[in-house]
């Protein structure tokens, strides 16, 4: 009896023992590409060629974070993100919510075609329609009748609103913004699994579709929205593909960051031209730390929230 009992306690901790070691390999082989980054950000060019030199530098150096923070223009390419990139997050994520409610709880004719468009904006990739929007905006109409009025009078009326928000803001505030389709498709599974009676409550009161949804509906929602923003605001600051179409000048961090090389060849730092490329080598993943700092603090914060409602609203894969 005492050596069955021995047995299953040897069995049990060899299980455990295997678990550990099973789980932190596949924890450094996640973690191990931060743990390149930090290491070599602060490595010169000279630690990299010495073969005695692996993960910590000899002469470590802040130097590449000094440029990469100047080649980044992190306070004005922050703002310009904070403005078009987040902004819009925000919206969308409202927005979606809107419509995803309309479509998950009223019937009305034309609804299956709606929700085959909304499986197309899915399934389309957005490089595809990059030519579309950027001419829509260029020459922004409605309906074709500031086109026709050119026709006819030979009068361009038809407004650029290139590098400005509105080809961030209009988008998100109409449904079909980055990723807008999925944002709407999780917001309908989660309404869908709503109580009926709620509704039906605020409508023996009184209240108007509106105003169930205002009142009754998004303040019990909270676990959706956390999720949807972010995801929003994880693809919104990682865009490049919008943020390249739709402006020339007002750089966001992630279209500096996709050619950081360029911008950090003549950093400027302290009043001087840099272009030691012993001191610059750890410059550009110096960038990308720098770079992932804010959704990685944001995640940290909103880490057990995140987790609690992404198995509340049953994303799953």
């Amino acid at each position: 009896m005492n050596q069955n009992k021995l047995y299953r306690a040897v069995k049990n901790y060899g299980i455990s023992v295997l678990r550990a070691i099973i789980l932190f390999a596949f924890s450094f082989i996640i973690v191990y590409p931060v743990i390149f980054m930090i290491s070599n950000s602060i490595k010169v060019q000279a630690d990299t060629l010495n073969p005695a030199v692996n993960l910590f530098s000899r002469t470590p150096t802040l130097y590449g974070f000094k440029a990469a923070f100047v080649a980044l223009d992190f306070f004005g390419s922050l703002r310009n993100t904070l403005v078009f990139e987040i902004i819009s997050a925000i919206i969308e994520v409202l927005a979606c919510s809107f419509y995803a409610y309309g479509l998950a709880r009223f019937d009305f004719p034309l609804k299956k075609i709606l929700m085959l468009f909304l499986i197309v904006t899915i399934l389309v990739p957005d490089v595809m329609l990059i030519i579309p929007r950027l001419l829509n905006f260029r020459y922004m109409d409605f309906l074709g009748i500031l086109g026709l009025i050119k026709r006819l009078t030979g009068l361009e009326l038809r407004p650029d609103i290139t590098d400005t928000v509105l080809p961030f803001y209009l988008p998100s505030l109409f449904g079909v913004g980055l990723k807008s389709g999925i944002f709407i498709f999780i917001y309908m599974q989660f309404f869908k699994g709503l109580p009926a009676e709620l509704e039906e409550a605020a409508s023996i009161d009184g209240a108007t579709s509106l105003r169930t949804f205002l009142c009754i509906i998004l303040p019990s929602s909270g676990v959706v929205f956390l999720t949807v923003f972010i995801f929003s605001f994880i693809w919104h600051w990682n865009d490049t593909l919008l943020a390249t179409m739709y402006t020339t000048h007002n750089h966001t961090l992630a279209t500096i960051l996709s050619n950081i090389g360029s911008y950090i060849t003549f950093a400027t730092v302290q009043g001087k031209i840099v272009n030691d490329q012993n001191l610059l080598y750890g410059a550009p993943l110096a960038a990308c730390i720098i770079f992932i700092a804010i959704p990685l603090a944001l995640y940290l914060i909103l880490q057990r929230k995140f987790i609690q409602s992404i198995d509340r609203v049953g994303i799953v894969g």
